[in-house]
């Protein structure tokens, strides 16, 4: 069981936390959820004892070991396997000392314990956590220092999933695993035997796997039952409750002051109003929930509209150094596409987005593009093209010289960055600022498709689901690298699963490929056995992919007239409110009479069409849903 009691913690003068107090129960798997900023690390740092609080405490069960994720990834000579081992330190130290011990009594204890902690199954389960994230029998046999930093830090992850602490702190694990690697860390989170207390913005990851989430929010902590959906919507009716209980007590405080403010003065009513006036400073105002909304997003619509296929890709091959990654693409995109790229890191994601990017040149094959085709391309790495001592309303009037200040800082406000923090140099703004920032340059000139290569790392949940109403609202073109299921689910309407050397379309949906991961990398190779009973002939994967696609174009026609639709719909919208603005100056009257009697019978045209087109929206809108 973990106690947090009374706890308080200043940084820098600023009070982060403020007697703060919640108790989990021994083997919950609890969320750590709050907007970034408001202290979740800092809070893991106080319970491991890295810092001191100012007043309260943190308690745990003595002899309790507490893990969490190393702060430096191993690049040691070591091989993977060899430094997951190594964490578990008691099963370490036993097996060294048996190596030395001369003592009958003391080499039979070191066996009888090291059978209890099921050392002879360690190299088993540790393979296992890292074939798990990523690694394969062979990657597991090679020194740390030939890996990269992201790969090192799974290295790091698996060390300590292996060493099983008593509490396990996990800070944003997802942040260096591919989606892949995401869906496995969920369904081990949730296998965990102890207790787990992590950190992440991942809905999808807060869903599955924690059974509790802890919010930290206005310096206080306030635990709740089940997933992060769960959270949300208990949050939401407690804030309704507090909404209704504040406008109560407000009608209560008017009427206690008038009361006050007539009777003070008279004799006869003196004792009275001072018995209100006593209960009114007695009256603590309820401060309610605050709403964490986060600041839009928003992305330009392409200027023109191109006719599909805006990009072919005809038998193309691409790589690094002569050597192909990729080999006989043959892939169309279309204007209003939304692809999502499946597969695991290394199986050449980055490297295909690349290529229809532009970024990287083919090997071999003809790739067609629209002639007009504008690309934007947001990967992480971009954040260090930003020019760090300049600020966003910087960056952005280079690229609008001759526009006025408010047209410069209208532009920044629709990247979602507060007025605050627009004059802020870059290298002082937050992850998510700075990925706020790239992501509307990158899409300033209003593409035609956006490639986004993990987008959400450094996004709270709050960001990351702006995102997702901005790429839904968005006209063009996307093609999306996630480790964010929800983002995938959410934006996403075709799949494509880059491996074994090629790129195709996945013709299930994510709960499908959620249980081919699970089953391992085995999965695809494995044969029904002969004793087996037969199975309904399924639907060949060909046929499944000509049905989509009949269906796709079939759709086409009715997409298009729900656009047209909205358009129309737009249009009579701003022509009522241009002329409800005339009409509502009574001049206009007494100057044009005949102008005016004009205008009122043209609005009662247009709200009959008005009316008479959002019907049409509507039953066009169900017709789409019903179809597909």
């Amino acid at each position: 069981m973990l106690q947090i009691s009374d706890l308080t913690y200043r940084i820098g003068g600023r009070l982060l936390i403020e007697n703060a107090s919640v108790t989990l129960p021994a083997r919950t798997k609890t969320g750590l959820v709050g907007r970034n900023g408001t202290g979740k690390s800092t809070l893991f740092k106080l319970i491991t004892g890295d810092l001191s609080s100012e007043s309260g405490s943190v308690s745990i069960p003595k002899q309790a070991r507490i893990g969490q994720v190393a702060q430096e990834a191993p690049g040691t000579e070591e091989s993977l396997l060899d430094v997951v081992l190594k964490a578990d330190t008691e099963r370490a130290d036993l097996l060294a000392e048996a190596e030395t011990a001369t003592d009958p009594q003391r080499i039979a204890e070191i066996h009888v314990r090291l059978a209890d902690i099921d050392s002879h199954t360690a190299e088993a389960r540790a393979g296992a956590i890292l074939s798990g994230l990523g690694f394969d029998a062979e990657a597991q046999q090679r020194p740390c220092s030939a890996f990269s930093g992201g790969w090192r830090m799974r290295v790091a992850l698996a060390a300590v999933l292996f060493s099983e602490p008593d509490l396990l702190l996990l800070d944003e694990p997802t942040n260096y695993l591919d989606l892949e690697g995401t869906m496995w860390l969920e369904n081990y989170v949730a296998r965990y035997p102890h207790q787990v207390l992590l950190i992440s913005h991942d809905r999808d990851l807060l869903n599955k796997a924690v059974d509790s989430i802890v919010h930290l929010d206005q310096r206080k902590l306030t635990f709740y039952r089940g997933g992060y959906d769960s959270f949300d919507r208990q949050r939401r009716e407690t804030m309704v409750l507090q909404q209704k209980a504040r406008e109560k007590q407000d009608v209560q405080r008017k009427h206690m002051q008038a009361f006050v403010d007539r009777f003070r003065a008279k004799a006869s009513k003196a004792r009275q109003a001072q018995s209100r006036l006593k209960m009114l400073e007695r009256m603590e105002p309820l401060t309610g929930l605050m709403e964490d909304s986060s600041t839009p997003i928003h992305f330009p619509d392409p200027k023109g509209r191109l006719a599909p296929p805006i990009l072919k890709l005809e038998d193309v091959s691409v790589g690094y150094d002569g050597k192909p990654v990729l080999k006989r693409i043959t892939a169309s995109i279309d204007p209003d596409d939304r692809i999502a790229l499946l597969g695991a890191n290394g199986n050449g994601k980055s490297t295909f987005a690349k290529l229809i990017s532009g970024r990287l040149e083919a090997m071999g094959g003809d790739i067609t593009k629209a002639s007009k085709l504008k690309i934007a391309f947001f990967a992480q790495h971009q954040m260090d093209e930003l020019r760090p001592a300049e600020n966003a309303i910087a960056h952005v009037r280079s690229l609008m010289p001759t526009a006025s200040e408010a047209q410069v800082r209208a532009r920044v406000a629709g990247f979602g960055l507060p007025t605050e923090k627009m004059t802020t140099p870059a290298k002082d703004l937050s992850g998510g600022e700075k990925a706020r920032l790239l992501l509307g340059l990158a899409t300033f000139d209003g593409p035609n498709m956006i490639i986004l290569d993990e987008p959400t790392n450094h996004l709270d949940i709050d960001s990351r689901e702006a995102l997702v109403i901005a790429l839904n609202e968005y006209q063009g073109a996307v093609i999306l690298i996630s480790h964010d299921r929800h983002l995938v689910e959410a934006c996403a309407d075709r799949l494509w699963l880059v491996g074994d050397g090629g790129v195709t379309p996945y013709e299930g949906d994510m709960d499908d490929y959620r249980q081919l991961i699970l089953k391992g990398p085995d999965a695809k190779k494995k044969k029904p056995k002969e004793e087996e009973a037969p199975k309904p002939k399924a639907e060949k994967p060909q046929e499944k992919r000509k049905d989509a696609a009949v269906k796709r174009t079939e759709l086409k026609p009715l997409r298009k007239r729900i656009k047209d639709a909205e358009t129309e719909i737009a249009r009579l919208q701003k022509k009522l409110a241009m002329i409800d603005e005339e009409l509502a100056d009574p001049g206009f009257y007494v100057a044009d009479a005949a102008r005016a009697a004009k205008f009122v019978k043209e609005r009662a045209f247009c709200e009959k069409k008005l009316n008479k087109t959002e019907e049409q929206w509507l039953e066009l809108s169900a017709q789409y849903e019903e179809a597909g």
